[in-house]
């Protein structure tokens, strides 16, 4: 039964991985927005949703280690294993919005994160200051990138109607967190028969899964040549992993942390992963992101499951 919920999440994380993406490049055509900023926000949003979900779910059943552990390795596995893989068939050309706006808004959010749960605990007060943060980096955002609109090329868009954009939008979410929710449904069945703690599944199984959506938007894009969009999906996504879903989680059910590995090790490898990116977009090629980095960032999360399992 676990096999056939694996099987068949799988199967809508990809068409609504496809169906969100279409629905996002129709959305920043039509309103003149930067590509970048949509997957910073819608594209972001929507394959957040599986975690935000896992995350709710985990907390309001007494899982809080589960719920943190969800969040932390799915922003480990989006920059370790996600973008890794992404970089192993392209190489992205990065603007300097990367380094001005865009990263900056994804490390402020992840040291944000490290800050509230030093005392082990996440409030719902904190709760609320992280959805504040996250409307006030919003409005920064459009604001930054008011002068990077991209052209709308209605010759090549013209076919993408607001029926079809809010359909695709409306059904690839949908995909994504029912496929998510069935994929993690099955992993989390499967890892217990093994007797593995909160933490480890959470980690390993649970974060991967619901770091599927991710990988499935970035890899249709670079297939459709949105390349903008997969850089920003994972930057955006990270963010809204910190700011919405553990925003959101801790405001309805506060979460107190008992595994010390994810105050003494896990939280410090999120860190260093988000800002391992910034040098590596100028070393060895100044504003490039190749398969040599590609490589680097898949070796560092391979060591931290490896750490995370031994």
């Amino acid at each position: 039964m676990d096999a056939i919920k694996i099987i068949i999440g799988l199967t809508l994380l990809v068409l609504g991985g496809e169906w969100l993406l279409r629905s996002a490049v129709g959305f920043s055509y039509k309103l003149r927005v930067p590509k970048i900023v949509v997957g910073m926000t819608v594209v972001s949003l929507a394959t957040s949703l599986p975690e935000l979900i896992v995350s709710i779910q985990s907390a309001l059943q007494g899982y809080p280690d589960l719920a943190l552990a969800n969040v932390v390795g799915s922003n480990v596995a989006n920059l370790g294993l996600v973008l890794g893989i992404v970089l192993m068939f392209t190489r992205i050309h990065v603007t300097s919005s990367f380094y001005r706006a865009d990263w900056p808004l994804m490390f402020v959010s992840t040291l944000l994160l490290w800050w509230f749960i030093q005392d082990g605990k996440l409030s719902s007060l904190e709760g609320i200051f992280l959805l504040l943060g996250l409307m006030l980096m919003l409005g920064y955002l459009f604001n930054y990138q008011k002068q990077a609109v991209i052209p709308s090329d209605e010759s090549n868009h013209a076919f993408q109607s607001w029926f079809r954009i809010t359909f695709f939008g409306i059904i690839g979410g949908a995909f994504l967190a029912y496929g998510s929710d069935l994929l993690v449904d099955g992993a989390v069945g499967a890892a217990r028969q093994l007797g593995l703690s909160e933490r480890i599944i959470g980690i390993t199984l649970v974060s991967v899964g619901t770091s599927i959506p991710e990988l499935a938007a970035s890899l249709i894009a670079i297939y459709r040549k949105e390349n903008a969009i997969s850089l920003g999906n994972l930057l955006g996504s990270n963010m809204f992993n910190i700011l919405v879903v553990l925003g959101v989680t801790s405001l309805i059910h506060p979460l107190q942390i008992y595994d010390s590995q994810l105050l003494n090790f896990d939280i410090y490898v999120v860190l260093g992963i988000a800002a391992l990116i910034l040098p590596l977009v100028f070393i060895p090629k100044r504003m490039q992101l190749g398969w040599q980095e590609g490589l680097v960032l898949l070796v560092c999360y391979l060591l931290f499951i490896l750490k995370t399992l031994v």
